[in-house]
């Protein structure tokens, strides 16, 4: 027994260490049993950029349905068939009242004539009047037809005003209120050298007066008193407006539309950034808070190219 005694007596360095490798052994066992090393990925989805890619497609959408949309161009209103009526938005009643004062062999020669004929509202009129063609000896009759008019309403309203007077009858420059010089304006009562500057003032920051009613947007300028200047001047030459292009165009010179304040313009610029170019000026509705009232007169000086 001696003999084999010493190959299986371990010394207590040896035991320490054979211990510690059965620890390890059962150690790892239990993980192997009890541990599931089975994962399963989870796909945390960004609600923020899910809502941002959905209105991304909505917005391609909108885009894709006002490409469809009819483009209007230049037309003589006494042509409008039932179906370019239907596209101008007009109703059959309106439609009809046109055709029934054609059939008369009547024709329409102004934007007041097509008013009283079709009856049609004043959102609609605006909107469709500035594609107006008549032929160049209508506009020319018209121009003559304007300009005398007015000169009868100034010579009444003058002699009303100085009945009892014995100054000398001031005349103007023009009947043109794009030409009008600032004097020109104070002639109308209760337009003096701070109102008459500022309607000048205006008129160069759009370029001219394309709409009447735009002179009601003149700083302090009251309605009753914009009248006036309307009785006396009227846009006998629409000015000729240079449209920036909101593809190209610096973060200033689009600032520049009076009807743009720096938030808006912000606004459009984000969208131009992240829709890389605007197709057409109509997407500008789909810019987030844009005021929807404002477009008509905004697209007067922008294009999209």
């Amino acid at each position: 027994m001696k003999i084999f005694k010493p190959h299986f007596w371990y010394n207590k360095h040896q035991r320490n260490g054979v211990f510690f490798l059965l620890f390890i052994i059962i150690t790892l066992q239990l993980i192997y049993v009890y541990v599931d090393f089975s994962s399963e990925e989870t796909q945390d989805i960004n609600k923020k950029e899910l809502i941002a890619f959905q209105n991304k497609i909505d917005s391609l959408k909108r885009i894709e349905l006002d490409k469809r949309k009819p483009k209007l161009y230049p037309f003589n209103p006494n042509y409008i068939t039932d179906f370019k009526g239907y596209q101008l938005g007009m109703s059959l009643e309106e439609i009809d009242r046109l055709h029934n004062y054609r059939k008369q062999n009547k024709w329409i020669n102004s934007v007041k004539d097509f008013k009283q004929v079709t009856k049609v509202s004043d959102s609609l009129l605006d909107k469709v009047a500035p594609y107006f063609k008549f032929p160049d000896w209508v506009n020319a009759r018209n121009k003559r037809k304007t300009k005398t008019l007015l000169e009868a309403r100034l010579k009444s309203d003058y002699k009303a005003e100085n009945k009892k007077s014995t100054y000398l009858k001031p005349t103007l420059s023009t009947s043109d209120i794009n030409k009008a010089t600032q004097k020109d304006f104070e002639f109308v009562s209760g337009i003096g050298e701070v109102l008459s500057s500022r309607i000048v003032k205006y008129r160069g920051k759009l370029q001219g007066y394309l709409l009447p009613e735009q002179l009601y947007e003149v700083w302090g300028l009251d309605k009753e008193t914009a009248n006036r200047v309307l009785q006396t001047f009227a846009i006998v030459e629409k000015p000729t407006i240079k449209k920036v292009n909101v593809n190209t165009a610096k973060f200033k010179e689009v600032l520049k539309n009076p009807y743009i304040d720096y938030q808006l313009c912000k606004n459009i610029f984000e969208y131009r950034d992240e829709v890389a170019e605007l197709q057409d000026i109509s997407e500008l509705r789909n810019i987030k808070d844009f005021p929807l009232n404002k477009y008509e007169r905004i697209i007067l000086y922008l294009e999209a190219k």
